[in-house]
């Protein structure tokens, strides 16, 4: 990468500058394998600031637009660094990055809570974008979720490939919609399952057993066996069968408690499209998640409180 001026400056002076004032000007970049092919990274003394991919060819006049980039948006150079910053290969690895260090310095406080949220979802599972806006206690703010997402500086670590419309197509993604796609697949997401689930409007899967309703790719739906698994297009129309929001994907609305100023999530609709007011006709789901290839008995909504008996919901 070229040689910065503020460096070439720096370097100039008859005496050393005080230890550690280079550390708090510039930054430290490396390139590191990730799931997608190699990235570069760019890290503070603060934590990892920085990441981008430039596609699957390697191309150095990509490379080359990093330094620029990154200056661009945070208005400091770049030096090349001896080593990955501790806990960055694992974290790539994994799809999990406890313990890595950010610096988010220069995001709002909106932005960061957006993040901050993203990174509670799972490997291997997604949520839709109104869910972000419920966990963070904005529900309106929907859109402006999607562009804090798209300005994620540090996407891979902080995973917003997991947040997916609610109609179950990926969506947008700053590395494009076919590297979105790439990486959940091999996160082990069933796209196809979720297509088909959306298609028959089918946005939730409760369990007989457990009485609880989750989003389709939590850990606890795919444990749900084929005899007694429920779709819902709404968190209200499972409540109203009787079901309850699972804790775990936490499905429910949010909403400010009045009682000592505390939050908790509601089982209201939320993520996937209102419910019809006259009720649904009874229908089944062909797809399922998890791997089992099984049928999805559809609640029936608007018709009064339904029992759970026996492996459907009468």
């Amino acid at each position: 990468m070229n040689q910065d001026p503020l460096l070439s400056g720096l370097a100039g002076l008859t005496a050393d500058p005080p230890e550690g004032l280079l550390d708090r000007i510039a930054a430290r970049w490396v390139r590191v394998e990730g799931p997608l092919g190699e990235v570069s990274v760019a890290a503070t003394d603060q934590g990892v600031a920085f990441l981008r991919w430039y596609g699957p060819h390697d191309d150095p006049a990509a490379r080359e637009s990093f330094a620029a980039e990154f200056r661009a948006r945070f208005g400091r150079p770049l030096l090349q660094g001896d080593r990955p910053p501790a806990g960055l290969v694992p974290a790539l690895r994994a799809g999990k990055a406890a313990g890595l260090r950010f610096d988010l310095r220069e995001l709002s406080d909106f932005q960061r809570d957006v993040l901050t949220a993203a990174q509670r979802i799972p490997r291997g599972e997604v949520r839709p974008y109104a869910w972000i806006a419920r966990q963070i206690g904005r529900p309106a703010a929907v859109r402006a979720v999607g562009t804090a997402l798209a300005r994620n500086p540090v996407p891979l670590l902080i995973p917003c490939h997991r947040i997916v419309r609610s109609d179950g197509a990926p969506g947008e993604y700053v590395f494009g919609a076919e590297a979105k796609e790439r990486l959940l697949r091999h996160e082990g997401v069933d796209l196809d399952g979720l297509r088909d689930l959306a298609q028959e409007n089918v946005f939730y899967l409760a369990s007989d057993t457990t009485g609880i309703v989750c989003f389709p790719t939590c850990h606890n739906a795919r444990r749900i066996t084929p005899r007694h698994r429920h779709g819902f297009r709404s968190v209200a129309q499972a409540e109203s069968a009787g079901y309850r929001a699972c804790r775990t994907c936490r499905p429910g609305r949010w909403r400010r408690e009045r009682q000592g100023g505390r939050r908790a999530d509601h089982g209201a609709a939320a993520g996937g499209p209102a419910p019809s007011d006259a009720g649904e006709r009874r229908a089944r789901a062909v797809g399922g998640l998890g791997g089992q290839g099984a049928r999805v008995r559809r609640g029936v909504g608007g018709q009064g409180r339904a029992r759970r008996r026996g492996g459907v919901v009468a």
